[in-house]
């Protein structure tokens, strides 16, 4: 079976690999973030993926290597993972009894082939108090993610309802994800 990496030290998306009982081993790629302003949520997400994947595929070109990213985008402005607290406040606020898009990319790079896709899901927040936001940003969580919170934990008593794949916001579009592996070539262990 060909080797699987994942490019990316997130420990939600070495979780959703786990569960589909993937053998895979994990890479960090560093690679610069940065991005034009004036390209489409759509565009950045897919351009950071493959950027990560590139990164770790160019010293594992015998592998299946995964990339991906995630933003969260309000009105279209992309809303990257805060500074400090005072940022999350900030960003917790603009998306306090709102919808918001979360882009997640996905870049997929084997041996023969390159492939790109996002997925796009609609998330609705509930009006939050400025109590409920400072004792979120409190907790911690919401400092490494962007848009300020993770769906997955504490900050799903933020979210209203979604429109998508919950795992995309999470941070993998699992469903996805298998099929273009198995496009890509990679033998699944069922």
């Amino acid at each position: 079976m060909q080797n699987l990496i994942l490019a990316s030290s997130s420990p939600r998306r070495k979780e959703l690999l786990e569960n589909l009982h993937l053998t895979f081993a994990i890479i960090s790629s560093e690679v610069d973030e940065s991005f034009d302003p004036e390209l489409s949520p759509e565009e950045v997400v897919m351009e950071l993926a493959e950027r990560k994947a590139q990164a770790v595929f160019k010293e594992n070109q015998d592998a299946i290597v995964i990339g991906s990213d995630t933003i969260v985008a309000l009105n279209n402005r992309i809303l990257g993972k805060p500074a400090d607290e005072a940022e999350a406040i900030q960003m917790l606020t603009s998306l306090s009894g709102t919808k918001h898009d979360v882009f997640t990319g996905v870049s997929i790079v084997s041996p023969t082939s390159t492939t790109r896709f996002y997925e796009k899901t609609e998330v609705w927040f509930w009006e939050l108090t400025d109590k409920e936001i400072k004792a979120y940003v409190q907790s911690g969580e919401p400092l490494d993610k962007a848009g300020a919170y993770g769906i997955q934990q504490l900050g799903s008593m933020l979210v209203k309802k979604i429109n998508g794949d919950y795992f995309a916001v999470v941070g993998l579009p699992v469903a996805r994800t298998i099929r273009e592996l198995k496009k890509a070539g990679y033998r699944l262990p069922y």
